[in-house]
């Protein structure tokens, strides 16, 4: 009797063990995707990609890939740091919106101290790996990006509804941040590429809130569709900055860094996001503001593929 119940003790013993280290996997896990949502990887990739896109258009095929490389990981870990930061900051706002209550914080499984020592690292070893392998002006550009998005912007959008233009301007800085990575400079054809992205951000933000603009209502954010029930002054902002887009769209070939081929497929997707933008101002519902989110979604990808496939050599 004594041996069955030590084998059945043993047996027991033995069925618990893994029991015990998958939980602990598990939590292992858990907590690992805590922190990397803390990043926003949607914003990241979106980063890496147009920095990528100011990398290879400066660096017109002569750049070292370890150059490359570092400049990609560099920009990731700083745009991952500022999304962590930011996340501390609006902790208490994202746990009043459906959309964001959800986030790690709020959630409760990251610890707003955590966060803050994860975003500060992340935004610290990008900087230096920049630095180091990027230059200088490349370094600083991104350094500069984290502190408008992490202590300027952030703290104003619960305060004016300007915070979508000023947040834009880091928004607008990855493809700076990648031609001056390969370059050294902060040249024309770079700003180009900045004001680009900068206009492409107004319809994109004001459709998405528009569609959400109950719960950035609800969170306390003074995003301009939370004081326009009508949607005029939305879609009339939108419909405006599609409008600059449009030229400002053909500039890199007017200044030497893209073809003709790039030219006219701009300016077909600047019509089709400036179409996309009045209609949302004529309508001014949720319908049309997420054709105009899908409109955007298109654009921007599109435009940067082009850049890429029809450059000009320096």
């Amino acid at each position: 009797m004594n041996s069955a119940a030590s084998m059945g003790e043993t047996a027991l013993t033995v069925t618990a063990a893994p029991a015990a280290e998958v939980a602990a996997l598990e939590a292992v896990g858990g907590r690992t995707q805590a922190f990397v949502a803390l990043t926003k990887p949607r914003i990241v990739l979106l980063v890496v990609i147009t920095v990528g896109v100011g990398f290879l258009l400066g660096a017109r095929g002569s750049a070292h890939p370890t150059t490359l490389l570092a400049t990609l990981l560099g920009s990731a870990l700083v745009a991952g740091g500022a999304s962590a930061l930011n996340m501390v900051w609006e902790r208490d706002r994202d746990a009043l919106m459906r959309r964001t209550r959800r986030r790690p914080i709020p959630s409760g499984r990251v610890a707003p101290g955590e966060a803050a020592l994860f975003g500060a690292v992340l935004g610290a070893v990008g900087t230096l790996i920049l630095l180091a392998f990027s230059g200088a002006t490349a370094a600083a550009v991104a350094a500069t990006t984290l502190a408008l998005y992490v202590w300027v912007y952030t703290p104003l959008k619960p305060v004016t509804t300007l915070n979508t233009a000023i947040g834009a301007v880091p928004g607008a800085l990855p493809p700076v941040i990648g031609w001056s990575a390969a370059t050294g400079t902060l040249s024309m054809e770079g700003w180009t590429l900045f004001l680009i992205v900068f206009l492409w951000q107004f319809p994109h933000f004001l459709a998405i809130a528009w569609v959400y603009r109950e719960d950035y209502a609800r969170g306390g954010m003074k995003m301009l569709p939370c004081v326009d029930p009508t949607g005029r002054m939305s879609g009339r902002q939108s419909t405006l900055h599609a409008l600059a887009l449009v030229p400002v769209g053909l500039l890199p070939t007017v200044v030497g860094l893209a073809g003709m081929f790039y030219f006219a497929g701009a300016l077909a997707l600047g019509l089709y996001y400036l179409a996309a933008s009045a209609r949302f101002w004529a309508d001014a519902d949720d319908a049309s503001a997420r054709k105009l989110m899908g409109a955007s979604f298109l654009y921007l990808p599109a435009v940067l593929l082009l850049l890429l496939l029809n450059p000009l050599p320096a």
